[in-house]
């Protein structure tokens, strides 16, 4: 028997808030990111774990957010608690492997491609083992080509937050990353989504059972504590608004001699060469 799927039996209170969720978290993650790139090497793995942290667990808990308004009529819906919880681990370790890809070797080409390609696969291995953990009276069927656009707009996305992180331009540009980052996130969860379809069993009595709220509402307040947490720590640091190095770079450190880069003119350099010759006195004194 054909199970009736519903994805929205709150309305459209449930996609907005997992939307400002996935970006609260993209933005917490991508600002970390950006903010990794401008710090001494020693500080940097610590932003780039903050910033892995934060973005897996706004992913999470937008999707598990989403899920609230789901319900499948006919049958009640529990989550395996263990299982669910493995997928906030999935999401922070495999998007923490594209973080750190980019931050150690810039948002650009060939570990741009690859960061954001393992960053979209993270986003879409936490939803469908999200969407395991689910134990109904039924069968969770897929359909193909749908599942394979949805991670396919994880990972394009995730690839152009990345990049966008990776400009370093200053705040307007980690929000711009940020809301491509919860569009992935939100994209990529509704059209797989929409693959889904449910073939109930039918061996079971229909139960009242709890709510998906109520069962989903106690596994979120530790992601939801954590990006509180994670975003007192960005808007109290110094320069994580402006985009400016830090003011200890890596030649600075104690220990380490102190190099002054400056850019080269070439004219500049002729006339100076000149004036040098020009001032330095003759070898052999003349006659008069």
């Amino acid at each position: 028997m054909q199970g009736t799927v519903d994805g929205f039996s709150y309305g459209l209170v449930t996609p907005l808030v997992a939307y400002l969720m996935a970006c609260l978290g993209g933005a917490l993650g991508l600002r970390c990111t950006t903010r990794s790139m401008l710090v001494a090497q020693s500080w940097r793995p610590g932003w780039l774990a903050l910033g892995s942290a934060a973005i897996g667990s706004g992913i999470w808990t937008m999707h598990f957010i989403a899920m609230m308004g789901f319900t499948i009529r006919g049958t009640p819906i529990h989550y395996d608690m263990p299982m669910t919880f493995a997928s906030l681990a999935v999401a922070i370790v495999m998007v923490g492997i594209g973080i750190f890809i980019v931050g150690y070797k810039g948002a650009r080409g060939t570990a741009l491609f690859t960061g954001g390609t393992i960053t979209g696969l993270g986003i879409a291995s936490m939803h469908y083992l999200g969407m395991a953990s689910m134990s109904l009276d039924g069968k969770l069927e897929y359909n193909t080509l749908t599942v394979g656009v949805s991670v396919a707009i994880a990972m394009a996305a995730a690839t152009a937050a990345l990049w966008a992180a990776g400009q370093v331009r200053g705040l307007l540009w980690s929000v711009g990353a940020s809301l491509v980052m919860g569009l992935a996130v939100s994209g990529m969860h509704y059209t797989g989504m929409a693959a889904l379809s449910v073939h109930l069993h039918g061996t079971a009595e229909p139960t009242a059972g709890q709510s998906p709220a109520a069962l989903l509402a106690p596994m979120l307040i530790g992601p939801l504590a954590f990006l509180l947490l994670a975003g007192v720590v960005v808007m109290f640091d110094p320069l994580i608004v402006m985009g400016k190095p830090s003011v200890v770079a890596v030649e600075q450190r104690p220990g380490i001699p102190a190099h002054t880069h400056t850019a080269h003119n070439p004219q500049r350099m002729r006339l100076r060469a000149r004036r040098t010759v020009e001032h330095r006195g003759p070898r052999t004194p003349q006659n008069r």
